[in-house]
């Protein structure tokens, strides 16, 4: 029996990080499923987010970067529909591209009327990384260009008092979202408040089909969204505080701190009289100001303090501590805190190209969950009130893959040496490592109308008398003629220059 104790004994230390000993002491971690795990935390975590949100320039850094490089100016809409033919169908593309357009200003999209639909995106990247999710509606109206707005709303409207309550056709409610059997998401429930933000009125249910629910999910057994800067915002906590002892350090030194520190007072000895207080010099419950003179009292010197500086610690330690907290979310120090002072063009470049993969992952996702929802549901209701030629809804309906057809042009990237980069970009066009339409999308650009633009500005300049040299690609035909009309000079300088130096020798060029 002692044998199988210590044989058990001995199988709980395979692995130092499954013991509790002392260096694991007081890690209780435990498994459990999505749900459990992140509802006694997630409003809290919320709370905490949002007030960094508005108090740290730290974790505003952080958010602002995310929303400069995935969304930026916007988003550029390709309508790739093909004809019967199979080419694309230039009219009808140009007409849904300016039908976007107009739906993406405020007055379209917007059932308030206040947002556009790029600052509706530059909120949804806040929020996903503030609240770890936002849920945008689908409401039709009769007012607007289509008869589609959107609505935005929190996920802490969400209500959460109806959760794991079950409801009718054996669906679930859990933390305010309406799931079957297997998890999918059939309905929303929102809490409803006066416009006061005071009252609260009864929950509303809206079905799935209405809701863009943006979460970044991280388990599968996950049913709410979760904070994205949990890792983070304990590390921002921290550096704020730490920032202002540092602040509060230095407005003490700043100061002129001045201490009177009595000594031993008068005579000494039996009879001797103790050394009196001046009482109109009095200096107690007094503030020092400038040329302020003040005279202690007798038996007191003044000693001034003098806190020491840590001007250069508080630098490292806010590098370290910033440099954490970026990289915690995907971005680098250089991103964050705009110090630029330790790196060089590689490393930059490096930093650049790792921030660029982590913007291209968001942008991604906003494409396939946001843009392309949105813009399915605008393109029928662009039918319904036939802006779209002779398409119609059924006509849509029937042929999805061919009407719907678009892409998303997300904002382009600037690189450090464009001098560099274009002519990388020449090299890799005239070898064929890449196209031009792989160029533009990296600039943000469409390259058919690039080449379109160009196209005009090259007629205009000759219409003017100006010579414009047009060549994308290097003739290889016409480079070869140069080639050989080169050498062939040269050739003729060469044996020119060596009949003049036999002769002068006296010697025979062909026997030479």
């Amino acid at each position: 029996m002692a044998f199988n104790r210590m044989a058990w004994r001995l199988a709980l230390r395979n692995y130092d990080a499954g013991g509790y000993g002392r260096l694991n002491d007081g890690w209780n971690a435990i498994n459990t499923t999505g749900p459990l795990m992140d509802r006694t935390d997630r409003d809290i975590i919320r709370a905490r987010a949002q007030d960094l949100e508005r108090n740290s320039d730290i974790s505003e850094s952080i958010i602002r970067a995310f929303i400069r490089n995935v969304v930026g100016s916007g988003f550029r809409l390709q309508a790739r529909i093909k004809g019967k033919d199979g080419a694309l169908d230039e009219a009808l593309n140009t007409c849904v591209e300016d039908a976007w357009k107009e739906f993406c200003k405020p007055r379209n999209c917007d059932i308030q009327g206040r947002q556009s639909f790029s600052e509706m995106c530059r909120m949804a990247v806040r929020r996903l990384r503030v609240d770890g999710g936002i849920c945008i509606i689908k409401t039709y109206t009769s007012s607007g260009s289509v008869p589609l707005k959107l609505q935005m709303k929190e996920v802490s409207e969400l209500d959460t008092t109806l959760q794991m309550t079950q409801y009718k056709n054996g669906n679930y409610i859990v933390d305010g979202i309406e799931v079957d059997g297997v998890g999918r998401h059939v309905a929303y429930w929102f809490r409803r408040y006066t416009p006061d933000g005071y009252q609260q009125i009864d929950s509303e249910r809206i079905t799935a089909d209405r809701v863009i629910y943006l979460q970044k999910f991280t388990r599968p057994s996950q049913v709410r969204e979760m904070c994205p800067m949990t890792q983070t915002i304990t590390r921002i906590r921290d550096t704020n505080q730490y920032m202002e002892a540092v602040s509060v350090q230095a407005r003490i030194a700043a100061c002129l701190c001045i201490f009177f520190k009595k000594i031993l007072p008068g005579t000494f000895g039996r009879g001797a009289a103790a050394t009196k207080s001046d009482t109109t010099s009095g200096y107690e419950g007094q503030t020092i100001s400038p040329g302020m003179m003040l005279y202690g009292q007798p038996g007191e010197e003044a000693t001034a303090i003098n806190p020491p500086a840590i001007g250069s610690s508080a630098k490292e330690m806010l590098a370290i501590q910033q440099r954490l907290a970026g990289s915690g979310q995907g971005l680098s120090y250089e991103t964050t805190s705009r110090d630029m002072s330790q790196t060089n063009y590689s490393s930059a470049r490096q930093g650049l190209i790792e921030d660029g993969q982590e913007y291209e992952i968001e942008q991604q996702y906003l494409i396939d969950h946001l843009l392309s929802e949105v813009y399915t549901s605008f393109l029928i209701a662009l039918a319904l009130v036939g802006a779209m030629s002779t398409v119609t809804v059924t006509e849509l309906l029937a042929d999805k893959s061919r009407y719907m057809a678009h892409e998303f042009i997300p904002k382009g990237r600037m690189w450090i040496d464009p001098l560099k980069e274009s002519m990388a970009n020449k090299v890799a066009l005239e070898t064929g490592q890449t196209t031009l339409a792989r160029i533009c999308a990296g600039a943000g650009t469409d390259w058919q109308e690039e080449a379109q633009q160009r196209a005009r500005e090259i007629e205009y300049m000759k219409s003017l008398g100006i010579m414009v040299d047009a060549t994308l690609t290097v003739d290889a035909s016409a480079v070869a003629d140069d080639n050989a009309r080169a050498m062939s000079t040269v050739n003729k300088l060469l044996d020119a220059q060596l009949l003049k130096l036999c002769a002068d020798n006296g010697g025979d060029v062909n026997a030479e």
